[in-house]
């Protein structure tokens, strides 16, 4: 009797057991279907627990001049736009795309995208937004894109306004890899403002445009911050660039503005320089600061300019001239330098009234005005020149030594006829801004008094202090 109770409850256990691993067995069957099944469903339209909205087919069922207000939610991209329309979204709404074309392409007129996200994963040449069509206006967008922000061709009168465009892919990418932030081709009379650009191969690249205004943009950490390529008739001002490997690349230019700009710490790269000025003619580079950068300005093969009351500071050459010719500098300020300026066959410069910390000037007269020239001195690029292992000696004793003792050809340097005794700031309205551009270098020689009379006081106590502490002990 015992027995078989005994065998009975050994059948009821491996019973028990056996419905245990069956119901083990259909748990993970039942976890394997669902994950196929959200896998699905994945693909035809569902992100985790999120719908992602179609967002062609509300494009097309609207009525040329309507006006879109996209509910919160996900949207599915690439869209095109062929008639005119109004699409306004806010931070909740996003617009993805994973295909190797534009996200939203718009190849018609008087259209405006307003105020939403879009995450744009497809690769470079494509970008967030492609605008074929003319009188469009792209603002308030965030444009997360592994590849270019906003391309426009041949679309005139474009308005690109408030926009934050940022790299969204690997930080280790190649700038083949990278398209620019907003790019321009054959696009006149457009207006690109107050835009902040990080991360991308050039902020802004302009080519072959005319009448365009860029005003106001920001750009961090991208190759150029500006990129300007053949384009007449322009407006470059009031923008802000750092750790850029150069500011602004101004090349194939004349007739355009360049103001009240501020490029800073663009020194990561041997080429690295605030602002380029190559090829570029009859233009207006006037009110910029240039701080801590390799070069402030870099002026090569540029005729017939006006460069006027800019500041540079702290840079590691000033100016520099290569082959540059008849171009005007006057009342710019070189403020703390390693080198003010270096010229290589550039000739027929006109400098005058420019402020020089470096320089020892005479004022008999009280005038402001030095009686004394400066002579830009060309020894230390010359000797580089022949032989580059002479940049170690730079600023060496021996260096400075024989610098002083050259005086070969003095009659052809660049030379300042009439340098300024101090700082004169001028910094007139620059695109409807008044005031104080970047730096204000007239605070540096204030804040060197400043910490030299700190200094004194500091000195005073201390041997007041031990004289103190002197008489007291005995």
């Amino acid at each position: 009797m015992n027995a078989k109770y005994k065998d009975k409850n050994m059948n009821t256990d491996k019973r028990f057991r056996l419905g245990q691993l069956h119901l083990v067995a259909l748990i993970v069957i039942g976890l394997g279907l669902l994950s196929v099944f959200l896998t699905t469903v994945n693909a035809t339209g569902v992100t985790g627990d999120r719908e992602t909205i179609p967002l062609q087919p509300i494009i097309d069922q609207a009525d040329a001049g309507a006006v879109i207000h996209l509910e919160s939610g996900r949207y599915l991209g690439p869209v095109v736009i062929s008639k005119s329309l109004t699409l306004i979204g806010d931070d909740s709404v996003t617009i993805d795309n994973d295909q190797d074309q534009g996200a939203i392409s718009i190849k018609a007129e008087d259209v405006i995208l307003r105020g939403f996200t879009i995450e744009h994963n497809g690769r470079q040449p494509a970008a967030a937004v492609q605008i074929t069509g003319s009188n469009n206006e792209v603002s308030e967008l965030k444009l997360h894109t592994k590849g270019a922000g906003l391309l426009l061709r041949d679309a005139t009168a474009s308005v690109i306004r408030n926009n934050t465009i940022e790299w969204a892919g690997a930080s280790t990418a190649s700038s083949s890899q990278k398209g620019n932030g907003i790019d321009l081709y054959n696009s006149h009379n457009s207006r690109i403002e107050g835009n902040q650009i990080e991360g991308v191969l050039d902020g802004i690249y302009l080519e072959n445009s005319r009448n365009v205004v860029v005003n106001n943009n920001r750009f961090i950490q991208t190759r150029y911050g500006i990129h300007c390529m053949y384009i007449d008739g322009s407006s470059v001002t009031n923008n802000t660039g750092e750790g850029n490997m150069t500011g602004a690349m101004i090349m194939g230019v004349k007739n355009t503005d360049v103001s009240g700009n501020t490029f800073r710490k663009q020194s990561s790269n041997v080429h690295s320089q605030g602002i380029l000025l190559y090829d570029v003619h009859q233009s207006k580079i006037r009110s910029n600061t240039v701080e801590g950068n390799r070069v402030g300005m870099n002026i090569a093969e540029s005729t017939e300019n006006e460069i006027d009351d800019n500041d540079l500071i702290r840079n590691f050459v000033g100016i520099q001239l290569v082959l540059a010719e008849g171009n005007q500098f006057t009342k710019n300020r070189f403020v703390s330098n390693v080198i003010d300026a270096s010229t290589m066959d550039s000739k027929d410069n006109i400098l005058k009234e420019n402020y020089w910390d470096s320089f020892q000037g005479l004022d008999l007269n009280h005038d402001g005005i030095s009686e004394l020239s400066y002579a830009i001195n060309p020894f230390y690029e010359q000797l580089i020149s022949r032989n580059a292992a002479y940049q170690l000696f730079f600023q060496s004793p021996g260096m400075v030594f024989l610098s002083d003792l050259h005086s070969e050809g003095k009659s052809n340097w660049t030379t300042d006829e009439s340098p300024q005794m101090s700082i004169v700031k001028k910094h007139t309205d620059v695109a409807g801004t008044s005031g104080n551009f970047g730096t204000d270098v007239s605070n540096v020689e204030s804040r060197s008094s400043l910490v030299m009379i700190i200094s004194l006081l500091l000195l005073g106590l201390s041997a007041s202090t031990m004289i103190y502490m002197g008489v007291w002990r005995k």
